[in-house]
């Protein structure tokens, strides 16, 4: 009853309004109906699937990209070789740990890894660089981020500004790998030169120069869990050589 007492109220106000002001008052009610139709649409839609694709700006690293056909061994052998495993660029010391995650995990590429790290040392050094906490926050685990995140406040509150570069990556390859049920861990070696500069808050460089580059020789730690759907690797610890 009130719904209709509402109704009539608002046809009587209409009613009383000039003929130029119903017009008003159409597209008015239209406008808002739309809207609305946009927020329940956007509700619907908005949201994500799981299926959708993260920004490249924070994308982790799917390091293998095309799987293997193979299958995991049956044996529990970790020393058994898989078909399709390339140690090629892993250390005699890492190869154990290399084979036990390739039987635990069909898909896994050691070649694959390797580009796929490369991308990840990239992004995280830039995010770190710029200051994005969002994106090393969705590329680290919880300690690797944190001690990422101190150093950026620190810095801020110094004034001060990175403008580094990441000339060239020289090579990279796997030192050391284990794999504790269902977590794999794998330690990548970066020979990089990277360009360094620092600046102060009023623009002054007070280190580093971006024609000089300095080798650097990092170890890099990814881990994640192979049961898991989620295929992307975080990166656990950061060590220098």
């Amino acid at each position: 009853m009130r719904d209709l007492r509402d109704q009539i109220s608002l046809r009587n106000h209409i009613e009383l309004l000039p003929h130029g002001g119903v017009v008003t008052f159409t597209i008015v009610l239209l406008a808002l109906v739309a809207a609305f139709l946009g927020l329940r649409l956007y509700a619907v839609l908005g949201k994500r699937t799981g299926h959708e694709q993260e920004p490249a700006a924070r994308r982790s690293v799917e390091v293998q990209a095309s799987p293997l056909l193979r299958q995991p061994s049956t044996s529990g052998d970790a020393a058994s070789v898989v078909p399709g495993t390339d140690l090629s660029n892993v250390e005699t010391a890492a190869q154990s740990g290399v084979k036990a995650i390739s039987n635990a995990d069909r898909n896994f590429d050691s070649t694959s890894f390797l580009e796929g790290s490369k991308t990840a040392y990239k992004m995280v050094l830039e995010a770190f660089w710029k200051g994005d906490k969002e994106a090393l926050q969705f590329l680290c685990d919880d300690d690797v981020y944190t001690s990422f995140a101190e150093a950026i406040d620190g810095r801020a509150e110094r004034g001060e500004t990175l403008e580094n570069r990441l000339v060239r990556i020289d090579e990279v390859r796997i030192v050391d790998a284990s794999y504790d049920h269902p977590i794999a861990r794998i330690s990548v070696r970066f020979d990089a030169d990277i360009a360094a500069m620092v600046k102060d808050a009023d623009g002054n460089v007070i280190g580093g120069s971006m024609t000089d580059a300095v080798e650097t020789h990092d170890i890099w730690t990814f881990m994640r869990d192979v049961k898991s759907d989620n295929r992307n690797w975080k990166l656990d610890e950061t060590d220098s050589v």
